[in-house]
């Protein structure tokens, strides 16, 4: 009964309206209010604001969440755990990608389902901010995202690759393809962006400043299928990590061609610093860390020139 309120609680934190709450934990709003309330008896504490309507979580319930969703979490790391010494790991693996990582996902997860059939993904797009506040949450076991320079203790990290942004357009529209282009040559070209909002876009509006130029931006868009859409469709270029390349394999019209002075961010996995750690992202890690997935990215920049 002890988890089922807990699951109540964090339920309630995430969807902010008792009804809906009690939808997502299957149960009716009387079940999940009494459920929270026996909870506040046991601990001796209010930890629900109570009016009309939830109006958010007293001093001592905002504690009692955060060590509700640890505790789940450790849950569900228990259940894995034993899953794996009967069986082998099964379970969701809740990932966290920034947008331009998206096209690279399926790289990391086909393997992964080859190996542990059990396991099932749940990917969201998210920005780096959100990522990191979901993953300290216990909302998320995985982020794919930029590896900053700050310490971050409270996460391990794992290098995955240095995406190199270059400039990817149709061969109709650059009929000959160079073996790079300048910023300054680059901002001449109609572009389609993503939307200044997301960092990727502030990546690249620093590269322009940098070299002393304006881009032409005809479309902007917080969508890489929009993107993708306007480079093969729209007469527009892009300028995007060359793992954006993936969703164009196969396809001879496109040219991408590096753009210099070159440009370069490393993109890793984050996951918590936990002791032991969840059996899920444990074999995730240890497999993906047989992947040459910096060969395989940068591989599409030999076959589209």
């Amino acid at each position: 009964m002890f988890i089922r309120q807990l699951h109540y609680l964090v339920a309630l934190a995430h969807e902010k309206h008792f009804g809906r709450a009690a939808e997502v934990c299957h149960v009716s709003q009387p079940t999940l209010s009494a459920g929270i309330r026996h909870l506040e008896e046991e601990l001796g504490v209010p930890i629900v604001k109570r009016t009309q309507r939830f109006e958010g979580f007293t001093v001592e319930g905002e504690r009692i969440l955060t060590w509700a969703q640890r505790i789940l979490a450790d849950w569900d790391g228990l259940k894995q755990d034993v899953r794996e010494i009967r069986d082998e790991p099964a379970g969701e693996l809740r990932f966290g990608a920034i947008p331009t990582t998206l096209p690279i996902v399926s790289l990391l997860t086909a393997p992964c389902r080859i190996r542990y059939p059990g396991i099932t993904y749940s990917i969201l797009s998210l920005s780096s901010m959100e990522i990191v506040k979901r993953i300290e949450a216990f909302e998320l076991d995985i982020g794919i995202t930029y590896l900053e320079s700050e310490e971050r203790p409270q996460f391990m990290e794992l290098p995955l690759y240095r995406e190199r942004y270059v400039l990817i357009t149709k061969h109709a529209e650059h009929p000959s393809p160079r073996n790079s282009i300048t910023w300054s040559e680059a901002a001449d070209i109609p572009l389609c962006l993503l939307t200044s909002n997301m960092q990727n876009r502030r990546i690249i509006d620093a590269a322009f400043r940098q070299a002393g130029v304006m881009p032409r931006i005809v479309v902007e868009t917080d969508s890489i299928f929009a993107l993708y859409s306007h480079v093969r469709h729209g007469g527009l270029a892009c300028v995007m990590p060359h793992s954006f390349l993936v969703l164009f394999t196969g396809q001879p019209e496109i040219a991408a061609t590096p753009i210099t002075p070159l440009l370069s961010r490393q993109i890793g996995l984050l996951t918590l610093s936990r002791e032991p750690p969840s059996a899920l992202v444990h074999a995730f890690k240890s497999l993906i860390q047989e992947i040459d997935l910096q060969g395989e990215i940068d591989q599409l920049i030999d076959t589209t020139y």
